[in-house]
Parts: C-alpha cells; structure tokens; sequence
C-alpha cells in the first residue's frame, strides 16, 4: 500500500510503499476515505510537535474511513462501518490503525471529506470556547486567523453560541470565507489597526488564538476587564511572551487549549462534545469548509498549501 511517511526528522516525508499493517488487540485497521491536514503535521514532519511518534511513521492525525479488519478483543464498530477517528498519526495511507475505542459512525449525512476534516477543527473550537472559555451569549469574540482550518469553526461555532464575532484575516478574499460562516465584523490582519478597530467595536470578551506573534500582541491589548485569551497554536511562528502586568491589571484570564490532551485525561468531556457538534451538523447549523482536495500522490503539495496558508478552512487528502 502507499503511506506519506516521516523516515527522519532530516529530510521531508515522502510517499512509500509499504505493507498492509495488521491490527492489534484493540485496533481497527481502516480502508481510508479521507485524511484532514492540520498545522500540527507540519511540525510532526520535524518532529517539533508536542506528540509527535517516532519514525517511520505516517502523516495525518484525523481520518474517515471503513472498518475492514479487527484487532483482538474488537466487536465493535462493526466490519463495513464508515467511521471517523483522531489517531494521531497514520492517516496519509491506503490503510491504517486505528484504537477501536476513538471511532465515531460518521452519520450518511455527512461527507467523507467534511467527516475527515471535522474533530480536530471544531472539537478544538468548540471545547475552547464552551468548555474551557464559557463563552457566553452577548458577548465579543475575536478570532484571529479567521479564515483558517481552526479558526473558521471558531467563527461559525461563536456565532451558535450566541456572541458578535469579530473575524481578523489576511485579504479580502478570506475575510468573505469568513462573512460566510457568520462574522459580524472583519479586520484584514494587513491594513486595519486591530486595536483601534476592536476598541472602536467595544472590545474583545474572548480572544481566540491559533497565530501568535504580533497579532496576539495587537489582540491582547483590545481585551475588556475579565477577558478570557484563548491560545489555539502559533501558526506565524513565533511563541508570544506574556505581559503578566497588562493579564493583572485587566483581570485578564489567560488559556492553553490543546484538544488532544484530552484524550488521555478527560475523554469524556471530549466525547459529548463531538456528539453536540454531530447533531449541530445534523441540523445543519455548522457546514465545514473544505477549500483543497487532493491525492494521496500530491500530499507534499496539500503540505505545501497549508504552510503558505494559502487555504481557507481545511485541507484534506482523498487517497
């Protein structure tokens, strides 16, 4: 079979074949359908990310695919069932395994592509600003990188849960991706004041922040008293440093949301909320964005387009 796979941290990964895997006790070996891309990829390449395997290993932390073998000791979810699954790693391939315990049916409303690019992406928005930040209806929420793979859902999921957002993006043409989901307001990241708009706008309640760099030195400074900041990820590059003075003055609350983590310490909280956003899919309030399709031959360009960020919501690959 073929996998896009990290041989060493030294050179780019590279499409290989190599032989079908065998599921152990507690797998399931998926027929995969879809693979979302996300930023964390990129630094699992260079083995920079915070669980990042060793190699070999393949790409891809989040799949849709069909159950095609069991493990030892699994039932359930049953030969034939479409499912999706964050594993981590391995999702760039023909085929791959998976813990039997992480599959979710994916419903036939859904697509394999939107059901590939889904967990990550909105279980990270959705559990930031509900479980983590208690987003309440009435209040500003101000999303940096706005038109992302993250940062789209944080528009959508913001506007369901009641609050104005304020979209912050690169160029006209993601600022109106962004519209699209919900936003109320838009601010290009390259021309508008951030500050002086927000401010203008009555501040920022939740800042949502999956760039860093200067953006989250401009966000920082629009947060009204009792603010709560949310950092998704560093997608510029560049690791802020936090101005405990300005967090203690304004009684700003400061937030580290990595969604993965959850999966070793509170699973539950993890699950129900992937359940709420299945049934928000259902009922058609949220709608993902696929922006590029690719095959599985053209992984290194899939890569390539998000690190250009030249995408607006998600990547995913179709083997």
């Amino acid at each position: 079979m073929r996998a896009f796979v990290v041989s060493d941290f030294e050179n780019p990964p590279a499409l290989c074949e190599i032989e079908q895997p065998t599921p152990q006790a507690g797998q399931v070996r998926l027929r995969i359908l879809a693979c979302g891309l996300n930023f964390a990829d990129l630094l699992m390449a260079k083995g920079t990310y915070q669980d990042t395997s060793q190699p070999p290993f393949a790409l891809g932390m989040e799949v849709c695919g069909i159950v095609d073998v069991h493990g030892d000791g699994v039932t359930e979810p049953a030969i034939g069932t479409r499912v999706a699954v964050f594993g981590g790693d391995g999702g760039l391939a023909d085929y791959g395994l998976f813990p039997a315990e992480r599959c979710i049916t994916v419903p036939d409303t859904m697509p394999d592509d939107h059901a590939a690019g889904f967990m990550v992406a909105y279980g990270t928005s959705h559990m930031a600003l509900d479980h983590r930040a208690k987003l309440k209806a009435g209040e500003t929420l101000l999303v940096l990188g706005a038109a992302g793979g993250v940062g789209l859902t944080a528009v959508e999921i913001g506007k369901a849960m009641g609050a104005t957002v304020i979209a912050v993006a690169r160029g006209a043409d993601k600022l109106a991706v962004a519209q699209a989901a919900g936003a109320d307001h838009l601010l290009d990241s390259d021309t508008d004041d951030i500050v002086a708009e927000v401010k203008a706008l009555g501040g920022a309640d939740v800042v949502y922040d999956p760039i860093g760099g200067d953006l989250y030195k401009a966000a920082l400074r629009t947060c009204n008293r009792e603010a709560r900041y949310i950092i998704i990820g560093f997608a510029s590059g560049e690791v802020p440093q936090i101005r405990a003075n300005y967090i203690l003055v304004k009684n700003i609350t400061v937030i580290g949301f990595y969604w993965g983590g959850y999966l070793a310490f509170d699973p539950a909280t993890l699950a129900h909320s992937l359940a709420t956003l299945m049934k928000w899919h259902a009922a058609g309030h949220i709608k993902p964005h696929v922006s590029h399709s690719y095959g599985l031959d053209d992984a290194a360009e899939a890569l390539e387009t998000l690190r250009a960020r030249k995408s607006t919501g998600k990547v995913v690959v179709t083997p």
